[in-house]
């Protein structure tokens, strides 16, 4: 009994002051711990809608928020590994700024076997700024910069070459036999008029779900100009959230709007609207999702403005619009966590994207936190989706921003299963070893149609004699020290293994790599 009422102590939702309003930075190694704290069966944390609110966040021993106690003598050491680089606080005023980086060099061993290619040494060079202030109890914002050159792995060369952008970076410029340049920025101000309300408007990225993946939303995509309007009920039993977004395609030059000959020309563009409604019921928490794409250019131009954009109600959209995709692409889903101790909890998601073709997507998986020992994490998680799944008639209107899905990176018409095994020693080093498992199909010739590509708007019922079906396997074992918590920065080493079959050469990679890096968002390189 003692024991259990320890227990429950520790786990006791410790909430952060009404005087954060930025969000935490929707990186893995930071939601670690958050969903650490999110596990305990006692915890009322809304955890199924990301980046969560600082002031809406259990950040007990959370990296980046935890005090610091270790020892430095000398100035430039103590800026180096235990503050911020600039830090101003003065009564409700508050302003951080630090330099965000990635100096990558690494090897691809695979490149040696693959001919009639221009080898490079394999680099990422990276640098920014990231900004973060806190204006009074009401109001926060951050703003961050990234400028980027890249020579890559060959397998993302040529996938960056086909689509255009690198995985959730954005639109490249070539520079050399096979470097890239490109950059992109975030931001937000964010704004709590009322301890329930929250109202946000920004550029970045959301993700819906518990896990590594989503079937939902998820963040793999570049940052995307939103208006969010968040509300919380007073017992923390509900919240209820509105995302109305923009997006884009970014091939060039044929998704340009027809406003002239200049290479700059805007590329077509949608609008969309999320809708999120969470529920805790104790252990177990629901979340209730819909998303709409809205046909806003046809071929006589940009069309009138719908006012059912702004609908703030879950579900009406759907069922004004249908699933047919005729005219507006709909996606609902069910999120959901259920929490069996206080360091394991199991999660899901469902995606309905068509109901009568049967076209729809799944996930289920579980995470054990402190596994035998503190800081050992374990997840293990599947992830499913049908052919055709996230697809419409039209492939500007095709469930992707910026020629990349908005789920799931592989699209449709696949199978996934990931294993992640995090080690923590002091909180300074760790190992990582992280594993997948995927099957899916992929066209071979012009007239092959699998369903596997989101953007092609070709109808069919399965897969064709001329469509292949493909194993990828994907292994990263890391060591890193990081090496200052507040921007996440650590020095790591480390190998990626990608092994697909049957494939050709340049699709496979045996990449050995040290990395110097500031880590605020996610990178999805298993492709």
């Amino acid at each position: 009994m003692l024991a259990r009422s320890i227990t429950i102590l520790f786990c006791a939702t410790a909430l952060s002051t009404w005087a954060q309003q930025n969000d935490v930075p929707l990186n893995r190694d930071i939601y670690y711990d958050i969903d650490r704290n999110g596990a305990c069966r006692t915890s009322t944390m809304h955890t199924g809608l990301r980046p969560i609110i600082e002031s809406r966040a259990d950040l007990e021993n959370v990296m980046g928020f935890r005090p610091d106690s270790s020892r430095h003598y000398y100035y430039v050491t103590t800026k180096l590994f235990r503050e911020h680089l600039i830090q101003v606080k003065d009564g409700g005023f508050k302003v951080t700024i630090d330099p965000v980086f990635r100096f990558e060099a690494g090897g691809d061993l695979d490149e040696a076997e693959v001919a009639n290619i221009n080898r490079s040494k394999n680099n990422f060079n990276s640098r920014g700024f990231w900004i973060k202030a806190d204006l009074g109890r009401d109001v926060s914002f951050q703003t961050g910069f990234y400028e980027n050159q890249a020579i890559l792995p060959l397998y993302l060369y040529v996938y960056t070459r086909g689509s255009g952008v690198v995985p959730g970076q954005g639109r490249v410029k070539t520079f050399g036999a096979r470097g890239f340049d490109f950059a992109w920025a975030h931001g937000n101000v964010s704004w709590s008029p009322k301890r329930w309300l929250n109202v946000q408007f920004g550029n970045g990225r959301h993700f819906v779900g518990n896990g590594y993946r989503s079937v939902l939303l998820s963040d793999n995509t570049f940052p995307y100009p939103y208006l969010k309007l968040s509300a919380l009920t007073t017992d923390q039993r509900f919240q209820y959230t509105t995302i109305n977004a923009k997006f884009q395609l970014a091939s060039d030059p044929g998704d340009r709007l027809n406003t002239g000959q200049s290479s700059e020309a805007l590329f077509f563009w949608k609008r969309a609207s999320f809708k999120h409604l969470s529920v805790n019921l104790g252990p177990a928490q629901f979340g209730l999702f819909e998303a709409t794409l809205w046909r806003n250019i046809d071929s006589t131009g940009v069309r009138p403005f719908n006012a059912m954009e702004l609908n703030p109600v879950i579900g009406v959209n759907t069922i004004v619009n249908g699933f047919s995709g005729k005219e507006h692409k709909q996606l609902l889903g069910l999120d959901a966590k259920f929490r069996f101790t206080d360091k394991i909890f199991a999660y899901g998601q469902f995606a309905l994207d068509d109901p009568s073709r049967q076209r729809y997507a799944w996930q289920a998986g579980i995470q054990w936190f402190d596994l035998l020992r503190r800081d050992l994490h374990l997840l293990v998680e599947h992830n499913s989706a049908t052919p055709f799944a996230y697809t419409s008639p039209r492939a500007r209107s095709s469930y992707g921003h910026y020629n990349q899905p908005l789920a799931h990176p592989l699209g449709a018409g696949f199978e996934e299963t990931n294993v992640i095994v995090d080690y923590g020693i002091k909180e300074r080093f760790w190992l990582r070893a992280q594993a997948s498992l995927a099957t899916f199909t992929v066209d071979t010739s012009a007239v092959s149609v699998s369903g596997s590509d989101i953007f092609d708007t070709r109808e069919a019922t399965g897969a064709d004699s001329l469509s292949v079906d493909r194993t990828r396997m994907w292994l990263d074992l890391s060591f890193a020290w990081r090496i200052n918590q507040n921007q996440n920065t650590s020095l790591s080493v480390g190998m990626s293994i990608r092994d697909i079959n049957p494939a050709p050469d340049f699709q496979n990679s045996h990449y050995i790599y040290v990395t110097l890096r500031t880590g605020l968002f996610n990178r999805y390189y298993d492709l």
